[in-house]
């Protein structure tokens, strides 16, 4: 029997497999994270082993070519989904199952993170007030609002209110309770007052006394750095070198993220490939200076050696979240393939660092830094593949200042459009001026900050840093000032587009990899195509008009387009959605007092009690939210009511119009996965 030639199917050749085998991975691991119920982990083995068994059948009897990519996808996504089970229960970890507090909390300081008020500060936990130590969490995150004068490593002790990491209290908001459960977040909550210091030592394990050590270093770069680049992009500068985001105002934040270089402050590939290829080019050409050497091996070899080394350093010392994780794998990927005498910056790299990802942290997957990270990198590859193809074709040579500001404008403008669908999937915008604003900064970032922050890194052992770090600093304001400008640009009172449903977004992603991946010919447009429209119909028919009331006790009105309104009804204990935790509230309403409004053709009725003569001064009523426990008011056949008890009780409800009249929309019920439990009593 002739062994199977991959290469026969039009879509599934040696170069592409490696690509669609990733793709599948992904699909598995997107699958484990989305579904209402905890696969079985026996279930999933023994899938992969049929998978496994079907694509040695396929290879054996080489007609069924269609088997096979079926069963390549199929055992594909089983790993991808084993990987995502295999990790939830590596990372399974204790997390408070109430509310708790005020109680003292003691434990080290790991990190900072500015948030719209005061500071989140990460502690590794010692000891909690009243839990034992087999129901008390590893890590705890708390909102400080009081000024933060505490470093990373020490030992504090706060009077904290304690709470599970929060669900979803909405369909399509974001799941901090599951990105909580794989960072190891036990709990959340604020500091009542400050956290005064302690006279503990460091913790016993070796990791941990290790993590510590990382965070204090971490904070003496990004105070050195912040002084030493001046006092207005010195805040800046500190995010870039350490990752420590403290000291950048949330003025510039909101600037930055206005303007479409929020990915500027998240340490990523553009860090470490900028960090990596400058050690590369320069290990690489100092090396071929030496005549000796450059004779008599190949100097680009120690240069990727030296690169590999400097990355990981770079990993280390920028705090290693999921995005710099992911950034060094590629790294390693590319590096590593110039090591071994293989093509560095190909589908096939990018696919095996997807895989390797997906293997060692399959959360991320979900993530809008792995999405966005991964479709502009394909995206990059496949354009700069058919634009050299095209060169070498024409027998044009590059030249010079030109060949790259084309290249600077293709590539914001490229990634800008691949990443579009996922910006407007996980944040509901997309800076329309990015390109701009990108094509801008980028030069400055490249040209100017990029090298002085590697010349400042070289003379930092002998204490001459401080001069190529002020330049430092000079180069990034000019950055600052261009985020604030072109933000200032942006379009405001634009009509607020429908949130993007899951499927839109999948086949939006198919479109992009049937750009990047199919062979070209008079089919790949017309399916792209095909399957954009099916994406933008989707997502527009998906459009309702909806009520929310959060356990905040707010009432957010959405309508299908439009922008959201929001009503301060009740002080809640809970929380709000993140998705309108920007909208200020509107002044339709008086809180807690009783009010009807016309919404989506219903009139909808908010009471503080439902003694009759209320219910009826507003009668007729489609919608009446109800502050009392056992509300009486007068239905109809279609009317609603809701109770504020229920609305704590589920983590929020959501009225949803179908058919003319509005209904519950369902949720998933708690404790089906393990990041989602059910609220204690």
């Amino acid at each position: 029997m002739r062994r199977f030639p991959s290469s026969l199917l039009q879509f599934t050749s040696r170069e592409r497999l490696p690509s669609y085998f990733a793709i599948g991975m992904l699909i598995g691991a997107i699958w484990y994270f989305s579904v209402d119920f905890e696969p079985s982990l026996e279930v999933l083995a023994i899938c992969a082993l049929i998978a496994g068994l079907s694509v040695w059948l396929a290879a054996r009897f080489q007609q069924m070519t269609t088997l096979f990519v079926a069963a390549v996808m199929t055992i594909a996504a089983t790993i991808g989904a084993l990987a995502g089970s295999a990790a939830t229960h590596r990372l399974s970890h204790v997390q408070i199952e109430r509310p708790t507090g005020p109680v003292l909390v003691e434990g080290w300081v790991t990190r900072g993170e500015p948030a719209k008020r005061g500071v989140r500060v990460v502690i590794r936990v010692h000891a909690v007030d009243g839990l034992p130590a087999d129901a008390t969490p590893s890590q705890v995150r708390l909102t400080h609002i009081a000024r933060f004068e505490t470093e990373p490593g020490r030992f504090v002790r706060c009077w904290s209110v304690l709470r599970p990491p929060p669900a979803p209290v909405i369909a399509g908001d974001y799941a901090f309770d599951r990105q909580a459960w794989y960072a190891g977040l036990g709990a959340v909550g604020y500091v009542q007052g400050r956290c005064q210091g302690g006279a503990v030592g460091a913790p016993t394990g070796r990791m941990a006394a290790i993590e510590l050590e990382v965070g204090k270093a971490r904070r003496r770069l990004a105070q050195h750095v912040r002084q030493a680049a001046g006092e207005r992009a010195g805040g800046f500068a500190a995010a870039l070198a350490s990752g420590d985001r403290s000291f950048l105002s949330q003025a510039d934040q909101e600037a930055l993220r206005g303007a479409g270089l929020a990915h500027l402050l998240a340490i990523s590939g553009l860090h470490v490939g900028i960090v990596g290829g400058l050690v590369f080019v320069l290990v690489w050409r100092g090396l071929a200076l030496i005549e000796p050497l450059a004779l008599r091996g190949a100097v680009k070899k120690p240069a990727a050696a030296a690169a590999l080394i400097v990355c990981a350093a770079y990993l280390v010392i920028s705090g290693a979240s999921v995005s710099t994780q992911r950034a060094f794998v590629m790294a390693v990927v590319l590096f590593g393939a110039v090591l071994i005498d293989r093509a560095a910056l190909t589908q096939r790299s990018l696919a095996i660092a997807m895989m390797i990802i997906i293997v060692i942290a399959p959360w991320s997957v979900l993530t809008p830094g792995f999405q966005m990270s991964f479709a502009a990198t394909l995206v990059l590859i496949t354009t700069y593949e058919a634009w050299t193809a095209r060169r070498q074709a024409a027998s044009s040579p590059r030249r010079g200042l030109s060949f790259w500001f084309k290249s600077l404008l293709v590539t914001s403008s490229v990634t800008s459009l691949a990443t579009m669908p996922f910006a407007l999937y996980h944040f509901e915008r997309v800076a329309g001026l990015g390109i701009i604003a990108n094509t801008l900064a980028m030069p400055i970032i490249s040209l100017l900050s990029a090298p002085l922050a590697a010349c400042a890194l070289l003379m930092s052992p002998f204490g001459f840093d401080a001069p190529a770090l002020r330049v430092f600093g000079l180069s990034l304001e000019w950055v600052l000032a261009i985020a604030h400008m072109v933000d200032g640009w942006a379009l405001t009172g634009a009509v607020r587009l429908p949130k993007m449903p899951g499927m839109s977004l999948a086949l939006f992603s198919a479109a992009l990899i049937v750009i990047c991946l199919l062979k070209p010919g008079r089919f790949r447009p017309v399916i792209a195509a095909g399957l954009i429209l099916a994406g933008a119909t989707t997502w527009l028919s998906s459009a309702r008009d909806r009520i929310h009331w959060a356990p905040s006790g707010d009432v957010f009105l959405e309508p299908a387009f439009g922008g959201v309104e929001r009503i301060g009804f009740h002080e809640g204990d809970g929380l709000g959605p993140l998705r309108f935790a920007d909208i200020a509230q509107s002044t339709s309403c008086a809180p807690a007092q009783p009010c009807a409004l016309q919404f989506a053709g219903a009139m909808v009725v908010l009471l503080s009690n439902s003694r009759s003569a209320l219910c009826d001064r507003f009668d007729p009523a489609d919608i009446s939210l109800v502050l009392d426990d056992n509300p009486d008011c007068p239905r109809t056949e279609h009317s609603v009511t809701i109770a504020w008890s229920d609305v704590q009780r589920e983590n929020g409800i959501t009225l949803e119009q179908r058919n003319g009249r509005f209904q519950r929309k369902s949720k998933p019920a708690c404790d089906s996965r393990p990041w989602r439990r059910c609220p204690g009593p």
